[in-house]
Formats: structure tokens, sequence, C-alpha cells
């Protein structure tokens, strides 16, 4: 069965510490530096923490009285025929004192929960909803009518809730699904944030300046025209604007119960606030000051139009100075890389709330949302709003009515097997559907200059595999301290090493020593390839990883041929850090290392600690053809083109031979998706972005170096065959001479 959650409930607050605060109402909407917790509550008390993709939320705490309806799930409320007859503030005016009294505290709570959130009783659990949320389900007309709840949106809106609440945050980077709802969801919060606020700018960009529009004059205006009186200022202009709506005179001085019917029209003062769209440009709203930024299909934007290139321009739209006063709503699927989904995935992972500068914030500024399409599938959403992941075993319901009668995890499957003689079509299939952040940016095949086919048939296999592989983390540690003795292996989930295989204890720390000098024992059974760094830090604090990969041979011991067991990724805090892991490695499986010789602190640093027999000399020549400093330290250049064309060949002959469907029933054990996706993106023109693809190459060509063995040149002396001939006048032969 087939089980997720889109949240995981944390304690990083002491419940002494919450109930102490809660009793005084202490708890401030915003970020809360001292528990680095985001408060979205705005009545002074927090109820549960969760974690929603590492950005920590405190919700509201449970009110006493939580709404119930009768059938126990979310119902729209029932709107008064009477109010709704009352279409603006004019209306209202006209409206008999008498009868207006009844009204009062029933507009007040829906200010109420407009600002605050609401409770609702959800299949029997008290379930909270933002105050953006509930406009969206209460008081905004979609496509369909009224929109239907959905646990993927509710997640969606607390997300937001805190990136508003967050004053280090510019807003949200939203890796969606198609048909997830995000252009009514944006559109809603549009019409929600403009219809009470002043003087503000509301601006809507998508993949083309029409889309815009339609954005625009299909979502926005309606939602706007249909919302309540008492919520709606009156509109400058048109009824159903093409390029702006303005709003000139404010909802809320009309909605207290101290409003009297003696009140002035000319009291009223005007809101000021406009929402325009523009055209698609790297330069829109270039010089203006907006409250809401809302960017749809940004992951769609295609040359010359860059949405890195906009961002960078529109984020000074949305700030004073290092203050933050606007915010921006960016969510879409992704395109193939080359069409506009390469910026669009470095936007995103740009956005990762666990990588921040020093002001807390992103490189971005935004802060990254990925909700897997299982979640926001139409036709699979239950009348709770939770998705069927598996084929319901009693009757199950839609929220109009009709029976659900199989799982959405199932009917994806058939989908994506239907596809998997089409490769490009099932890559488009996991960008519009995708259920990982690596199938939202699959990339179209002929990008790549490796069978990409094979690479995501390995990569879906993997995954479907999950946590089966047998892949460990961990770190690896001389015993006891003590360097050049033994090295153990020690699993850790923060460890840098991914490890797929160990040798047998008698196969480990095996070393031959020659002459003073340590030479792997199992040289024979395997080897490492390593793309090494020479510099500890760098200006920008980001560099080249370092990347280390163990690959297997045929042998005859207890080992797997021909598999990737070991790959490290990363970027410890020195170089040092780095090389004592190398060597580590290549301890621990007794292999020898072929690395890159144009960063040669590594192959320096063990030949200085007696390893130099673990260094490889370059396959492609022999002892006398080395130069000073191969002889010495080893290793192979990069700068040869041969060298780089010999590399991904190497690559290219494993993926054809090891990875994806080897044979009608069996599947490669290339387990490790990280360098599978480098592969997948490698380019031989710029080698030096892909280091895991770097290190694998280097490792299967080690373990293949008879093929790059060079052919020596025999020099053959020419014998003489010819024939001498005589001269036989006269007495005596005489030899002729030539």
């Amino acid at each position: 069965m087939y089980e997720q959650s889109l949240v995981k409930v944390v304690e990083p607050v002491k419940l002494t510490t919450i109930t102490r605060m809660n009793r005084g109402k202490k708890w401030k909407y915003g970020y809360n530096k001292e528990h680095d917790i985001i408060v979205i509550s705005k009545t002074g008390q927090i109820g549960e923490i969760i974690e929603v993709q590492n950005l920590r939320i405190a919700l509201p705490k449970v009110p006493a009285n939580v709404h119930v309806h009768a059938k126990r799930k979310w119902q729209k409320l029932e709107y008064s025929k009477e109010l709704n007859k009352l279409k603006n503030i004019f209306d209202w005016r006209n409206y008999p004192e008498e009868q207006k009294d009844k009204w009062y505290d029933y507009i007040d709570e829906e200010f109420k929960r407009r600002d605050e959130g609401f409770w609702f009783m959800n299949k029997d659990k008290p379930t909270y909803i933002t105050g953006t949320h509930y406009m969206y389900l209460q008081w905004s007309k979609i496509d369909v009518g009224a929109p239907d709840f959905r646990e993927a949106n509710r997640v969606f809106y607390i997300f937001w809730e805190a990136c508003k609440a967050d004053k280090r945050c510019y807003g949200m980077c939203y890796l969606k699904n198609r048909r997830s709802g995000f252009s009514f969801m944006s559109s809603a919060e549009t019409v929600n944030l403009a219809t009470m606020s002043s003087d503000s700018r509301y601006g809507i960009l998508s993949k083309t300046g029409g889309d815009a529009k339609k954005m625009f004059t299909d979502k926005v205006v309606p939602i706007s025209i249909n919302y309540p009186f008492f919520f709606k200022p009156i509109q400058d202009g048109m009824d159903r604007p093409k390029t702006e709506l303005a709003y000139r005179v404010p909802a809320s001085k009309f909605t207290r119960k101290k409003i009297t019917a003696n009140e002035q029209l000319e009291e009223l003062e005007g809101l000021d606030t406009t929402i325009d769209w523009k055209n698609t440009g790297d330069n829109s709203y270039d010089g203006e000051k907006l409250a809401l930024l809302v960017h749809d299909e940004s992951g769609k934007w295609e040359r010359p139009d860059n949405i890195l290139n906009n961002w960078r321009v529109t984020k000074t739209c949305l700030r004073l100075g290092s203050r933050i006063i606007g915010k921006c709503m960016m969510g879409s699927t992704s395109n193939a890389l080359d069409k506009g989904g390469d910026n669009f995935k470095k936007l995103y992972n740009s956005s990762d709330v666990t990588q921040r500068n020093r002001n807390g914030q992103t490189k971005s500024g935004l802060y990254s949302l990925f909700i897997p399409m299982e979640w926001n599938y139409e036709g699979f959403i239950d009348e709770y709003g939770l998705p069927v992941f598996n084929t319901p075993d009693s009757d199950t319901f839609a929220p109009d009515g009709e029976l659900i009668d199989y799982g959405i995890i199932d009917h994806w499957q058939n989908e994506a097997e239907g596809l998997k003689n089409d490769q490009d079509a099932l890559n488009e299939f996991y960008r519009q559907f995708p259920r990982t952040e690596e199938h939202a940016f699959r990339d179209e095949t002929k990008n790549s200059i490796f069978n990409l086919v094979k690479i995501y048939e390995q990569i879906d296999y993997n995954e479907d595999l999950g946590n089966t592989l047998g892949i460990t983390k961990g770190n690896f540690q001389w015993v006891g301290g003590v360097k050049d003795t033994q090295v153990m292996f020690y699993p850790n989930p923060e460890g840098r090493f991914y490890v797929s295989w160990v040798p047998k204890m008698e196969l480990q720390n095996k070393i031959i020593i020659k002459n003073g000098i340590r030479y792997p024992g199992n040289e024979h059974m395997g080897a490492f390839g390593c793309d090494s760094y020479d510099i500890s830090g760098t200006v920008d604090g980001r560099g080249s990883k370092g990347a280390l990969h163990g690959l297997t041979k045929f042998s005859m011991e207890d080992c797997p041929p021909g598999q990737f067991f070991l790959e490290y990724i990363a970027r410890p805090q020195t170089a040092d850090i780095f090389f004592e892991d190398v060597l580590m490695s290549l301890v621990f499986y007794g292999m020898p290392l072929l690395a890159e010789n144009n960063k040669p602190r590594l192959l320096y640093y063990l030949r200085r600690r007696g390893y130099r027999g673990f260094s490889m000399n370059r396959p492609d020549r022999v002892w006398n053809k080395l130069s000073v400093a191969e002889k010495e330290i080893g290793g192979i250049p990069n700068t040869s083109e041969d060298i780089k064309q010999a590399h991904a060949a190497a690559i290219e002959m494993y993926i054809q031979e090891k990875v994806g469907q080897v044979s009608e029933a069996k599947f490669g054990n290339m387990y490790f998706n990280r360098t599978l996706n480098d592969w997948s993106k490698f380019d031989i023109n710029r080698r030096t972005k892909f280091d895991a693809a770097i290190s694998s190459g280097l490792a299967i060509m080690a373990c293949n170096r008879h093929l790059y063995k060079p052919n020596p040149k025999i020099e053959k002396t020419p014998i003489d065959i010819s024939i001498a001939r005589y001269n036989n006048r006269g007495i005596n032969s005489k030899i002729i001479k030539r």
C-alpha cells in the first residue's frame, strides 16, 4: 500500500514554552528567530508545528469551537439571498437601517475568517485553512463554479502564508503538475490582497503576454466581480476591463458596526489600488513598485525571454533597500530544459530553504515548494480532499459524487507503461505529471550525447525500488583515530558517502608494501575515479564539488561485477578533509585511483602519505613516455582532446551495456541517481560542471585500462634477400657489383 505525507509534525519548541507563551498570547506573526519557526497564527497562540519542504511553520491553536458541517467535511457556507442582492456600497447605504443590524456580526465574522483563517471538522479531524484559502473556497468563482477543498491546496496556502509572514522571503517558487489549480489560486490571492490594500500595484506575468491577459480577463476579473459587496471596493472604469482593474473606494470602511446611515460618501477614501498584466520580457515591470507579482507558467519562458533575467529585474520591484515590501507567487510545470526549463530549474534549486546566505535568504530570495502529482490529480481526490493513492476497498466518492474505483498510483503507472516505447512522450508525461522533482525536469532525449532512454529507465527503476536498493549513507574513519592503520565504514544518515557494497572482512584494508610504498591489494577487483579540487574556499562560497566513484571489475572474488558501489559528491569545509576521505576509501577497499592531474594537490597528498602506489598512471602511455610530474604523482590530464573523447566513450559504453533494461527481465545495477542525472546533462565541451560524470568516467577508464594501452613501436632490421649475380667470362667467375 502506497503512503505519503506532505507535512511532518516537529517539536522544535518545548511544550512548556508553548504553553507559557500561549497563556499570554505572546506569539507574534512572522519569523521567530529564537526558535527558527515561522508563526502564521494571528491570535497570539500556536498549536502544532509542521515542516513543509524543510520550512517549519507554527499553525494557530485549535479553538474551542470548530465549525462542523453535517457531512463532517468542507462545504461552502450558504450566502444569504437577501445580502446577495446588494452589489456595492451604494446598495448597502440605501438598505433599511433596521435590516442592517442583523448582518453586522456576520460581516465582521467573515472579515475575521479572512484575516485569521478558518477551522472546520474534516473526517473527524480539526482542520485549519488560512484566510487566503478560505477566501478561495468560499468567495472565489472558478471555471467549474466553487473550488473543491483539497489537502494539497491547504498545504500550498499554509506554505504561502509562511512566505508572506517571513520578512526574509520574497515569495514562493512552486513546482507543480498540470491542472493543479495554481492559476486560479494565485488569481484569487491577487484579488484578496488588492481589495484590502491601498496605494498598491499588483502585476501578472505568464509565458506570453496573451497568456497573462487571458489570466487577467478570465480569472482575476470574474473573481473580483463575484465578491460579496462587503469585500468588494468600487471599481473604476469598465465592468470587465481588459488591461487594468482599478479599485477606488474601499470595502472595509462600511463593514463595521460603527457605520451609521448619516455617514457621507466623501468620508470614504479611495484605495488607489490596481491589478494589471504585462507582456513577457526580461524587463517587464522594471522600475515599478509591486505589492504582489504573480508569475504563472514561469518554467515555460522560451528564448529570447529568460525567467532568470526577469526575476533579477522584478525582484527589485518587491523591495525598498533591504526591506521586502512585496511578494512573488511563482508557479509552473517545466518545459524541456532547452525550452525554458533549465532556467526555471536553476531558479527552483536556488530557492532551497536549507541553503541560505548570511542574511538568512536563499540565493533567489524565494522558497521552493514541490507537491507530487498524486496529491492533485483530478478524478482521484475524495470528498474529504484527500488523494486516493490505492484502489479503494470500499466505496469512495469524489466531491461531485462520482465513484472512485481506482487508485492514482496504478493509473499513473499504467499511463507511463503505455509510453515506454516513446521516451520523449514519456518524459513529457513526467514533466506534466511529476511524482518527483526529477520527473519534473526530465529532458528530451535528443539533448544528450548519451542514451537518455537507458538512463531514465534506470532512474525510474531505482525510484520504484526506493529504500530496497541497499544504499547506505555514512563515513569512513581510521580505527581509533590513528591514521595509516585500519579503516572502518560507519553508517550515518548525514554521511558524505553513498555505499551499495562492501567487501568481506578479509578483503578490507588489503595493502601490499613494496620498498616502503603502499600498493592496493585488491586491484584485480576494481578501481576508483576522482574529480578533485585544490582550493578549500571560493569567492562565492560555492565552487565545484569533489567527486569519487568506485567501480568493480569481473573477478573471481565475491563481488558484483561491473557495479558502481560508491558515490561521493561533496565539498567539505577544507580540501584536506576531502583528500583524507578519498584516502580512507582507497585503503578500505584496497583499490587504486585514477584522477586528473591538472588539480594535483590530492595526488601530492597521497604521495606524501606513502600511497603513491594507489595513484594510477595514465593508461594511454608507457612509463618512459610519462612526464616528470606524471612519474612523480601519476594521474591523467584533462586537457588532451583524445582523453576527453576516450572519457566520454567510456561512459557511453558503460551506459549501453550496464544501464537501464539490459535484457528482457533484467535492469542494470547502477543505483546512484545523482550520477545518472549528471550523465543525462553531460556536455563534453563544458566538462568542469559535471563532477560526478568526470569522476565516474575515470573509474570506468581505470577498470578498463587495457583498452587504452598503447601499441609499442617495434623497429625491425630489414633483411637483404637479394640474389648475387656473377660474370662467368674467362676462367674465374666474378661477382657483379651493384
